[in-house]
């Protein structure tokens, strides 16, 4: 008996706020058979990361597996581009001698 190849898919993280589990949406491209437009197709799949190194934003590789919990059929594989991360700009610091409000009035 031959073995099936497991499938696999390519996707971005689009949620990690459950533990062990994340959320990747996978796109394809599909065309209309008769009228020949194309259309993007988005499918969400709760993927389980058992060491949590995945972050919103990431590309990952997610591979079929067993039955893991109600939803979960599939599983991270690796993490192929990580996100990137948002730094926002500090605070620019106000010196209390030159506030607008008092002084020359």
């Amino acid at each position: 008996m031959a073995w099936k190849k497991t499938k696999t898919r390519v996707g971005l993280v689009v949620s990690n706020k459950m533990q062990k589990t994340v959320v990747v949406a996978v796109e394809a491209v599909k065309r209309h058979p008769l009228y020949r437009k194309t259309t993007r197709l988005t499918r969400k799949y709760k993927v389980h990361d058992e060491e949590q190194r995945c972050q919103i934003g990431d590309q990952v590789k997610i591979a079929e597996t067993r039955p893991l919990s109600k939803e979960k059929r599939w599983r991270v594989v690796e993490v192929l581009v990580q996100g990137k991360k948002v730094v926002l700009p500090e605070e620019e610091k106000v010196d209390s001698n030159l506030h607008p409000t008092e002084g020359s009035g």
